[in-house]
C-alpha cells in the first residue's frame, strides 16, 4: 500500500479489525520512511458497477461519492455512525446483488431515499432535497405533505 504523504510503497500493517459489521477490514497503516500513519479498509468488491446517470453519461460507481451524500444528509441527526456504515455497506451489496452492471442513477437515488426513510425522516428530506431537485419551498413543503398520514375529516358534531 502506497503511503499518502510521502508514496513510499513499503508500508507495514500495525493492527487490522473487522469493520462495517463484518463486511470490511479496517488496518492502521505505518510508513517507515516518513513516520506516517493511516487507515485503510478492505472490501470484497462483487462486481463493477457503473452508474447511468439520466443525460445517458456512464461512470464508475464510487463509494465515497454515496457515502459523502449519506455523511451529509445524516449530519447532526441522532444516528450511530456505525448504523450509517452498516446502511452504505448493505445499499452496495444491494446494488452489486442486483446481477447487473449497469446501474440507473435513479435506481440507486431510490434505494437509498427508501433506506433513509426507515432510519430519519429528516435526512430522508434533505436527501430527498437535492435528489428531487426542490427549487422552492413549496416543493419541501408538498414533499413533507406525503409524508404526513392523512387526517380523518371531522366527523359531524
Amino acid at each position: 500500500m502506497r503511503c499518502p504523504f510521502c508514496g513510499n510503497t513499503d508500508t507495514q500493517v500495525k493492527d487490522s479489525r473487522p469493520a462495517e459489521d463484518h463486511v470490511a477490514i479496517r488496518r492502521r497503516r505505518f510508513c517507515p520512511s516518513c513516520g506516517g500513519r493511516f487507515t485503510t479498509y478492505e472490501r470484497v468488491q462483487l462486481r463493477d458497477l457503473v452508474v447511468v446517470k439520466k443525460n445517458g453519461k456512464r461512470e464508475d460507481f464510487d463509494r465515497d461519492k454515496l457515502e459523502r451524500s449519506i455523511r451529509m444528509a445524516m449530519q447532526k441527526r441522532p444516528v450511530d455512525p456505525e448504523r450509517v456504515d452498516q446502511m452504505i455497506s448493505g445499499i452496495v451489496r444491494r446494488l452489486e446483488s442486483m446481477g447487473e452492471s449497469d446501474v440507473a442513477s435513479d435506481g440507486i437515488g431510490e434505494i437509498v431515499m427508501d433506506t433513509l426513510a426507515r432510519i430519519d425522516t429528516v435526512a430522508y428530506v434533505r436527501f430527498a432535497s437535492v435528489y428531487k431537485n426542490f427549487q422552492a419551498a413549496d416543493d419541501f413543503e408538498d414533499f413533507v405533505q406525503q409524508l404526513r398520514p392523512p387526517t380523518a375529516p371531522d366527523e359531524a358534531k
